[in-house]
């Protein structure tokens, strides 16, 4: 399977609101790639780990897909019973066997590199591939366009960490992508751990 790199949002201030972007909540937990080739599952984390043994789950309902290769974008979280991510549960190591993987975003489908495409035909790719819902991971749900400001005032309103905005047109590139806007709630507890 080949080598990919995540992409990555750059910080903004302000979350665009025309039509060009889709914007997704931010979910609080561990950036993940999940590569599925025939029985293997990895779950490789930004600095190269595969911890596929960490969240069994995960593994599980990668297996559990039709399709037998695929590689995955997203978060590996912990959701309370409010459907918000815990960070706390997840970083104690102690609710492993919960953790779930959000995806938002899909690199390779059934073996063919997907990541020239632009994101709205990435996005329609992901619902197919996970449209029977395997239990322990999901598909971030996302809203086009204007509403991306009030997006983002209710998403803080619910305690939730943020919004990453996306141009719908662009394909998927390596490294710091300024057609990915991560805007943060400034009173989550997630802005004290930023570096």
């Amino acid at each position: 399977m080949r080598s990919f790199e995540f992409c990555l949002p750059t910080k903004g201030t302000t979350v665009p609101d025309d039509a060009d972007w889709l914007h997704e909540v931010k979910y609080d937990g561990y950036r993940l790639r999940l590569e599925r080739d025939g029985d293997r599952v990895r779950l490789i984390t930004r600095g190269g780990y595969n911890w596929a043994s960490r969240y069994p789950w995960i593994v599980e309902a990668a297996c559990k897909v039709r399709q037998t290769q695929f590689v995955l974008d997203g978060e590996a979280v912990v959701l309370g019973v409010d459907g918000v991510s815990d960070f706390n549960a997840l970083h104690s190591r102690k609710h492993n066997h919960e953790v779930q993987f959000c995806a938002f975003d899909i690199l390779a489908d059934g073996g063919g590199d997907v990541r020239m495409l632009p994101l709205s035909m990435r996005k329609a790719s992901l619902e197919r591939l996970l449209a029977r819902r395997p239990e322990g991971v999901f598909v971030n749900p996302f809203e086009r366009g204007e509403l991306g400001p009030d997006l983002f005032r209710a998403a803080c309103n619910m305690g939730l960490e943020g919004l990453v905005s996306k141009r719908r047109d662009r394909p998927y590139q390596p490294g710091r992508s300024k057609h990915w806007v991560k805007v943060k709630n400034r009173s989550h507890p997630a802005m004290e751990r930023e570096l």
